[in-house]
């Protein structure tokens, strides 16, 4: 690692040695043992998503003083910003492959800032600040304004205001919306002839070190479900492939299954492989307040439901899908600031349609372009912001087609790119 060099950097060997030792006597040696289970949960989650390789994350937890889950030198640097930026969670990581290519490529070609537009970033990061300095003080002046910031050559440094999970979402929001974003950059200057040599030898490691396409392996829990517990069970054995697919990343993505007269639907910020406890319902006539836990994504759920007779609704956030949605050749557009809430142009991928529509209920929400479209072939695919499937009984068609959908759209994207090369 590259930190021995740089720790002097506003952070001399003295202080690493206190943070050290007082990790030590946290957790016991430098294995750390002892690690306590929150530390533990969320890099086994880095790890099973493919974003860290085992033993490289650091976290970082105000409890009070600061406990670290690992001795790194990158603690000194780290360490100050819990009281500066007065939060209580850090992350650090260089990312694994290919994420780790993919940032810095961004990175060492960025002006300043990453900027991804995705829904994601639109609606949680806005953009990614790039800094060269490994210091404290560089990476306060980052993280003053933004919950995340990439320094070149080293990795992602994440925070959360009042827990891990939240740095964690983080760090895995920032990893998806680089590897959409380096992906369309590609596609777009394929098109207009303008890759460069080492863009090009990026992409070519990082095609190298992509997940092998998705498979449904075996069947999910076959509906129509006699009782409302076997339906709940449904919906978390759902949300449990879907992570484990990487058909959606952190905790965005959403669930939902009409048993009677209620749609029950995620809570909003769950792990979609972690739903036990985490699934509400809503009457579907209205007559009784939603919870306000459920789903920002339940008025689009509702319509789809009572526009398709549908009883399993899924969506998420697969990678190539929203890549392709985000594909356009009309550089003369007068939507292009726009183009995540309405379009003028009917637009599919893979004979798939592609909507616009913003998160929510209101004027220009999905609740008012998904419904429609998802009606002649139970999927629909938003810009920037992934796929929504539909099924009558249970959740295996629903997941089989968003299977389909995002194998589909990796291969035609690479039929473009090699269209244009």
């Amino acid at each position: 690692m590259p930190y021995a060099g740089n720790a002097a950097a506003g952070n001399d060997a003295g202080l690493i040695r206190t943070i050290f030792n007082r990790a030590c006597s946290h957790f016991g040696s430098e294995t750390n043992p002892l690690m306590p289970s929150h530390f533990k949960r969320f890099e086994q989650r880095l790890i099973r998503s493919g974003l860290a390789a085992p033993g490289t994350a650091v976290f970082g937890i105000a409890a009070p003083g600061v406990q670290w889950n690992r001795l790194h030198e990158s603690c000194a640097s780290l360490e100050p910003l819990f009281e500066r930026l007065n939060i209580r969670a850090m992350l650090f990581a260089r990312p694994a492959e290919p994420y780790g290519t993919i940032i810095d490529y961004l990175a060492q070609t960025a002006d300043g800032a990453i900027c991804p537009q995705d829904s994601e970033t639109r609606h949680f990061l806005i953009d990614l600040p790039v800094t060269g300095e490994w210091s404290a003080d560089a990476l306060i002046r980052m993280l003053r304004h933004r919950n995340s910031a990439v320094v070149n050559g080293h990795g992602i440094v994440a925070y959360g205001s009042e827990s891990l999970e939240q740095a964690f979402v983080t760090f895995s929001s920032v990893c998806f919306a680089c590897f959409v974003k380096f992906f369309s950059d590609y596609l777009k200057d394929a098109r207009s002839g303008s890759v460069s040599q080492k863009q090009r030898a990026s992409y070519e490691a990082v095609v190298l070190n992509l997940d092998p396409p998705a498979a449904l392996n075996q069947e999910l829990a076959q509906g129509p479900f006699a009782t409302e517990q076997e339906m709940i069970a449904s919906i978390c054995e759902a949300g449990r492939k879907l992570v484990e697919l990487r058909l959606v990343d952190s905790n965005f993505g959403n669930i939902s299954y009409l048993y009677k007269d209620k749609l029950h639907i995620s809570q909003t910020g769950s792990f979609l492989d972690a739903l036990e406890g985490r699934i509400v319902a809503c009457a579907l006539d209205g007559s009784e307040p939603s919870p306000t836990t459920a789903s920002s994504e339940l008025p689009a759920h509702l319509q789809i439901v009572k526009t398709t007779g549908c009883r399993a609704v899924l969506h998420g956030h697969p990678k190539f899908s929203v890549i392709l949605s985000m594909d356009c050749d009309n550089g003369s557009c007068d939507h292009q600031e726009e183009c995540h809430l309405y379009c003028p142009k009917d637009r599919d991928a893979c004979g798939i349609p592609i909507v616009s529509g913003d998160v929510g209920g209101g004027p220009q929400g999905l609740c008012h372009t998904v419904p429609k479209a998802i009606q002649d072939k139970s999927c629909v695919i938003v810009y920037g912001h992934g796929v929504f499937t539909t099924d009558p009984t249970d959740f295996n068609g629903a997941l089989k087609r968003l299977i389909d959908i995002e194998n589909q759209c990796r291969i035609e994207y690479f039929k473009r790119v090699d269209n244009f090369l």
